[in-house]
């Protein structure tokens, strides 16, 4: 039985393990975006290469992020955080020193899985160990510190491309693994999850990942035009097909086909594919827009874009609030129309903009957007399937989001007519840029159709979000599993407005 106190000294060193831990995944995941032309520039690399450099280490992060918490449920949640951790430093280590693009590339996608070990139990961790009175707040203070780290991380990361280098972007995950992993090691009693019986889903998790991966490929590669490209994305289908099957008749699948069974579940995710993979892409261009067309530094162009995670973490416990009170249908309708008017302001972004007049008023709309929309997404994630799966349901849509977001990476440039070199030509990317802001603005649209059209009001009696302050723009937030006694059906259902928070 869990019984760590918030208020007592082990209690503060665990919420501060756990709040590096999940910082240092979480950073990764946008930071690099600020330091891509550096880097694109020092390792002589083309657009394709910093298209990997994002996307190999959301492939493996997404594919294995399921996995990950399975693997401190059966073994530790303690032990597979700490490996996770130090694997992710070492991968960080590696990042650092790579000589060539090739190099850099092959260290992100181990940095990614080491952040589907760690990412997983840092909330696990929080779960299982302390009391239940001081559960919901805990969980608050972690997501909250990790909302405060996302909101910095594009200024830190700035500020180290512009200053010592773009490597230390990455060395930086050093020294915090180096604080974290001792911390918990001493002061994180371990944990493991009540079934500890049959296989892992080890196949259905590498099947994903190759999909993943072989898509990717496909669609960075296209304008080559080659077979080796189309038989590269033909087998990416044929893996994805096959996964499916795979989890269609496992005992123990990764991703239990059952939960799609829930209509209001299977919309949700849609919707979720839609909005993350409109982020995805816009941060991804945003960060080299601002670099190359209007002309701004690294810190400059991380600092610009700040106000979207601030708005975040101001506003998104608001939002929840507001999407218990008159259901989720319409803030999922009018978060992603919000979002694709920020994006459509993003057009006037051109040479030598102005940030109060053009970038300002973009951010703030599109962060406007996102808070409507994020923390209802959530809630609706979790109401739409039993209260015992509410863990498994927010981590199947967290790892959705993560693939839609890699997805776009890969296939907007391709649709938009980047060339390989369109990062060094600021006219070509610019023309370029305004395309690929039209395109996620529809996809936007069709987001917000379908939350129109499917999305009704859960039931009175359903499980609410922990996390009620977010502060990621790329991915929604992770929820903790039930408690002991809701898996096994013994607890009654929390009633409306009694939640933590």
């Amino acid at each position: 039985m869990p019984d760590v106190r918030l208020s007592s000294a082990r209690g503060k060193w665990i919420l501060l393990t756990t709040v590096l831990g999940s910082s240092m995944a979480l950073l990764d995941s946008t930071v690099v975006n600020v330091a891509l032309p550096r880097i694109g520039r020092d390792l002589d690399a083309d657009l394709a290469a910093l298209q990997w450099t994002v996307n190999a280490y959301m492939v493996t992060l997404a594919g294995l992020i399921l996995l990950g918490g399975a693997l401190g449920d059966r073994y530790g949640r303690r032990k597979v955080f700490v490996v996770g951790v130090l694997w992710f430093a070492a991968a960080s280590l590696l990042c650092g020193l790579a000589p060539n693009a090739g190099v850099l590339i092959a260290a992100r996608a181990l940095q990614g899985v080491g952040g589907a070990l760690l990412t997983p139990g840092s909330l696990a961790l929080i779960q299982a160990t302390f009391h239940p009175d001081d559960r919901g707040r805990a969980v608050g203070l972690w997501s909250g510190f990790g909302g405060i780290g996302a909101a910095v991380g594009p200024f830190v990361g700035g500020w180290l491309v512009d200053g010592p280098g773009w490597r230390w972007v990455f060395w930086l995950n050093v020294p915090l693994a180096l604080l974290c992993a001792p911390v918990a090691v001493r002061h994180v009693p371990e944990s493991v999850g009540g079934e500890r019986e049959g296989r892992f889903d080890v196949l259905g998790a590498a099947l994903g990942a190759i999909a993943l991966a072989l898509v990717t490929y496909a669609l960075i590669e296209a304008g080559d035009g080659s077979w080796a490209v189309a038989t590269t994305g033909a087998a990416g289908l044929v893996a994805a097909v096959a996964f499916v099957l795979v989890e269609k008749r496992r005992p123990g699948p990764m991703m239990p086909p059952d939960i799609f069974a829930s209509r209001q579940f299977t919309a949700v995710n849609v919707v979720t594919l839609c909005v993350y993979a409109a982020f995805g892409g816009f941060f991804f261009l945003a960060a080299l827009q601002l670099q190359v067309v209007v002309g701004w530094s690294a810190l400059a162009a991380g600092t610009a874009l700040l106000p979207t995670t601030a708005l975040m973490l101001l506003l998104s416990a608001r939002s929840g609030e507001l999407g218990d009170r008159i259901g989720p249908r319409i803030p999922l309708t009018v978060g992603p129309l919000l979002c694709a008017a920020g994006m459509l302001l993003m057009l006037r972004v051109g040479p030598d903009a102005s940030y109060a007049a053009e970038v300002l008023p973009a951010l703030l709309v599109l962060g406007l957007g996102m808070v409507t929309l994020v923390a209802p997404l959530t809630a609706t994630v979790l109401a739409s399937v039993d209260t015992a799966r509410a863990g498994l349901a927010s981590g199947i849509n967290n790892a959705a989001a993560r693939a839609a977001g890699l997805v776009a990476v890969a296939a907007l440039p391709l649709l938009a007519g980047m060339g390989p070199e369109a990062y060094r030509l600021p006219d070509a990317f610019d023309a370029a840029f305004r395309r690929a802001m039209a395109l996620c603005a529809g996809v936007l649209v069709v987001g917000a159709a379908v939350a129109w059209a499917t999305v009704r009001r859960p039931a009175p009696d359903c499980r609410h979000p922990e996390c009620h302050t977010h502060g990621s723009v790329a991915v929604p937030p992770l929820e903790p599993e039930t408690e002991r006694g809701e898996e096994h059906g013994t607890a009654a259902p929390r009633p409306r407005g009694t939640e933590p928070r």
